[in-house]
């Protein structure tokens, strides 16, 4: 099986504008897509504008944490949701039971806001 490539909405947004640039248009589920992509690396979704080179920073320091190096995806969606509180962590972690202690979530706290802020 070929491994998963993750990516976040940032990038898709950045993909789908150059792409009406290079062609002069979109078809109607691309513009669909671009305004959700807008949308969702804006501010106005969780309070942090998403960049796609924070995202890839991110997400690959969250990989070389032990504990998430095999779980490529709860390091993606840690990457794009940007969580700011321990409950958000866990809530993100609890989709795939991810056991970690209070100091791996403060730690997995503090890089995402050295990130970010």
């Amino acid at each position: 099986m070929a491994e998963r490539e993750y990516t976040d909405f940032a990038s898709v947004r950045d993909a789908l504008l150059s792409a009406q640039d290079r062609r002069g248009f979109l078809s109607y589920e691309q513009k669909m897509a671009l305004q959700h992509a807008e949308w969702a690396a804006s501010d106005a979704r969780g309070g942090i504008k998403t960049d796609a080179k924070v995202y890839k920073d991110l997400y690959n320091t969250l990989m070389e944490i032990d504990k998430l190096e095999q779980h490529a995806d709860i390091c993606a969606k840690i990457a794009e949701i940007m969580p700011m509180t321990i409950e958000e962590v866990r809530a993100i972690l609890a989709s795939k039971r991810v056991p970690l202690d209070a100091e791996e979530i403060e730690f997995i706290l503090d890089t995402v806001r050295k990130q970010v802020l």
